[in-house]
């Protein structure tokens, strides 16, 4: 599929480089150009040989290009308890609402349930997600046949998966299609045993690989592991070597100093999940420390059950707003690094570095938001419009790898909403009984 986008407002998210009018250009999976309409016909005039036969010319009618949002955390089939687990304490959600329920789902049930959280990542201008549930093959079945672009790492714990199985993920679903790929990982620290532990540091050691699980995402958490081991999650985990290779963690809400230079040291990404952490009131994080420390933030919704909702233009407002309730500070962190976070630093947190920007052979994961929406105008500042009054109903058209999956209201991922919602609502009466 060869596309061009013209008469674009294109915001390329390269440091350095102001949005600008122009056009951009997808051949196959890759953008192949972006640029002023001027650069457009020099490289016409330099390219005699390239091939510009377009499939599909779309005018954008100087709407807004740019790379698509990365969510860098969830857990897509916990939209079987969107709003049947709420108004809890983390653990009393995890014990008594959502445990449970897992218990009876079956592999076929999360890759039918994924498919509602793709449609909502696709309706909010994701193009990727950072995924860890249940059961990683029918999970990447799920995002294959959507065509979404997917990173997962596992859950393993004392309770479900194993070490074995770790390994078996890393191996076999790395390369095994152009959207999905695979990252160490476990749940939790609290989760899991220090043999377990030890054994995944193992695995980290024998591929030289990153690593990744919840961190510090509630106080008690913290203080607990203080207990057992004399130490924070942060500085017991770096001590089994399980941070050698880099990685990060979900949530780290309740961190120090002490944790901020071994997070430094060890090039540990934070993924912050603001919308899950209020409704939790696991407590608000440390943003602007992490950014004054130079430690990498992205951001991810975390699943639907603790959310509920999967929208990256909440979770960058909250990023901001709490950021400034927790330092008294209206300055503190700047929406321009919010949109970073929620593109670029996901992008890389995700180990998706050719879906970081717009530019020449990256992969064509690209966004439309409208900008003629009443939310959007005066157009004053593109940028802080989008973190602070952008929102859903500005997204036009979602693509990834030059396909284009959502486009005004309508998906291509190779199934009928309604049918997938049936699905849904089989599979929920089935578990609730009800």
């Amino acid at each position: 599929m060869r596309t061009r986008f013209y008469n674009a407002r294109v915001l390329t998210m390269q440091p350095g480089q102001d949005i600008f009018e122009g056009e951009v250009w997808v051949s196959g999976d890759r953008i192949i150009f972006a640029g002023t309409e001027e650069e457009a016909l020099d490289y016409c005039n330099t390219h005699k040989d390239a091939i510009l036969v377009w499939d599909r010319e779309i005018d954008c009618h100087r709407n807004l290009l740019m790379p698509g949002f990365k969510n860098a955390h969830t857990h897509s089939a916990m939209t079987l308890m969107r709003s049947k687990a709420d108004d809890l304490p983390l653990q009393d959600w995890l014990g008594t609402q959502i445990f449970p329920v897992e218990a009876k789902m079956t592999a076929d049930d999360i890759y039918h349930l994924s498919k509602i959280a793709i449609m909502e990542y696709l309706t909010s201008g994701m193009t990727a997600a950072f995924e860890m549930y249940l059961t990683p093959f029918s999970v990447a079945d799920a995002f294959r046949d959507c065509g979404f672009r997917c990173v997962q790492t596992s859950c393993v714990n004392n309770f479900s998966q194993s070490i074995e199985l770790l390994e078996r993920y890393y191996n076999e679903i790395n390369g095994r299609d152009e959207y999905n790929s695979f990252i160490l990982g476990v749940h939790a620290e609290y989760t899991c045993s220090k043999e377990l532990l030890e054994e995944a540091s193992k695995l980290v050691h024998k591929y030289k690989a990153p690593f990744w699980l919840h961190v510090q995402e509630t106080e008690s958490e913290t203080q607990e592991c203080m207990e057992r081991y004399g130490m924070s999650p942060v500085e017991f985990l770096d001590s089994l070597g399980l941070f050698d290779y880099g990685g990060g963690g979900y949530h780290m809400v309740w961190t120090d100093r002490k944790d901020w230079e071994l997070m430094k040291k060890r090039g540990i990404y934070v993924v912050t999940n603001p919308g899950s952490n209020t409704k939790l009131a696991s407590g608000i994080a440390p943003i602007s420390d992490y950014l004054r420390e130079g430690i990498p933030v992205a951001i991810g919704t975390d699943g639907p059950a603790s959310n509920n909702c999967l929208d990256m233009f909440r979770e960058m407002f909250l990023v901001t707003g709490l950021a400034k309730l927790r330092d008294h500070d209206a300055s503190s962190v700047d929406a321009l690094e919010v949109l970073k976070m929620a593109t670029v630093n996901g992008a890389h947190a995700m180990g998706l570095k050719d879906a970081d920007c717009i530019a020449e052979g990256k992969l064509a994961d690209i966004i439309m938001l409208d900008l003629s929406r009443p939310n959007m105008q005066p157009i004053n500042n593109i940028q802080k419009n989008i973190v602070y009054s952008g929102s859903k109903e500005n997204v036009m058209m979602t693509m990834i790898g030059g396909i284009i999956r959502y486009e005004n209201g309508k998906f291509n991922i190779g199934e009928e909403p309604s049918k997938i919602y049936e699905k849904a609502e089989e599979i929920s009466r089935r578990i609730y009984g009800n």
